[in-house]
């Protein structure tokens, strides 16, 4: 199918969404760690903006400590909830 839109692009899908998909657990995992992980009740979502809040000096602490969750501290990420159902263990 993506070889009839994009006949010249070379691309292959399973690669290409392997890829997004794994991107997203990934970043799923983050967000969801700071939402229920252990000690780190200071976060907070806001349901509205779907992003992850906290007061600025939780920012400054946690981020000291895990570099890469400094993309989500002004990024939404609207399929949390989605992912949380999928990948969240009961």
């Amino acid at each position: 199918m993506l070889e009839k839109i994009l006949p010249h692009a070379m691309l292959k899908a399973g690669p290409n969404l392997e890829s997004r998909i794994r991107t997203l657990k990934k970043d799923w995992a983050i967000v969801y760690d700071m939402l229920s992980g252990k000690d780190n009740s200071s976060f907070g979502w806001d349901e509205h903006r779907q992003l992850v809040v906290a007061k600025d000096a939780v920012w400054h602490s946690y981020i000291s400590s895990h570099k890469e969750v400094g993309q989500f501290r002004h990024h939404s990420f609207p399929y949390y909830d989605q992912l949380t159902t999928i990948y969240a263990k009961d």
